[in-house]
């Protein structure tokens, strides 16, 4: 398909104008010569490996989440991997369109996903988005308060994780509203009262206060909250773009954090 026909159907997915405002969404590497797409990868994060990975299965181009491009940039330097990845994929003529922000607030996006994996209960936006029903963050609460050793097992088994980092209020008591972002979410539980914060990372005094507020910090690692809603999304894009363009997930994308 023609790439304006493919970001047309991206767009229809997850609206650019509700992406935050320091974020950088959208088609961030237009090819000097643009080509009918036929092979798209997605990725959360473009490393130099996952570019590779492109141009080995001659890919046309790459969705990753997170922006390559997201600060000013005053020179590339072919010593640097980051302004090498970038320099490869201008040179393979490789289109890289990021969603980022606006695919974590829309219904259906990301923290739907992620709020999907906690047990039944009622979703609702913590930060509604005016004139929209997108939001940023996620508040669940679940049809039975629980223990946090049980959320945590649903958790891992939902991400498919060994290993989470939880930090608890000194009376442990059950969970049952859990407010989520995914990525890193201080921001977005500003001001907000749940019994736990589910999130990617936050700093060391944000986790501090929040335990004594009461409240359990439950932390997955950045990208694991993200990563496994790549094959949602897969399937959400081909259906909207139909046959004819192979849709394919990154197999060298992986959380840079290992626990040993």
């Amino acid at each position: 398909m023609k790439l304006s026909d493919l970001l047309n159907a991206l767009s229809d997915i997850a609206p650019l104008h509700l992406a935050e405002d320091w974020d950088n969404t959208g088609l961030l590497l237009d090819p000097l010569r643009r080509r009918d797409i036929k092979r798209i990868l997605m990725t959360i994060d473009l490393t130099e490996a996952v570019a590779d990975e492109a141009i080995q299965k001659k890919v046309d181009l790459i969705l990753s989440y997170h922006p390559i491009l997201f600060r000013p940039v005053n020179r590339l330097d072919a010593s640097n991997a980051y302004d090498r990845t970038v320099m490869k994929l201008v040179q393979k003529n490789i289109a890289v369109y990021s969603p980022h922000t606006a695919l974590d607030v829309v219904i259906g996006g990301v923290n739907d996903w992620l709020a999907d994996g906690l047990g039944e209960g009622e979703i609702s936006i913590i930060r509604p988005i005016s004139d929209s029903d997108a939001g940023q963050g996620r508040m669940v609460e679940l049809k039975k308060a629980i223990k946090a050793k049980t959320l945590a097992q649903r958790i891992k088994k939902f991400l498919g994780l060994k290993n989470l980092r939880i930090a608890a209020p000194a009376d442990e008591p059950p969970i049952q509203t859990v407010a989520l972002c995914a990525g890193a979410g201080t921001d977005v539980f500003k001001g907000i009262q749940a019994d736990c914060f589910l999130t990617g990372e936050m700093s060391h005094h944000n986790i501090l206060a929040a335990t004594q507020n009461g409240t359990y910090v439950i932390l997955c690692e950045h990208t694991n909250t993200e990563r496994g809603y790549l094959p949602v999304f897969a399937k959400i894009l081909g259906k909207a773009i139909g046959n004819g363009v192979d849709i394919s997930i990154s197999e060298l994308d992986s959380d840079p954090i290992k626990f040993n």
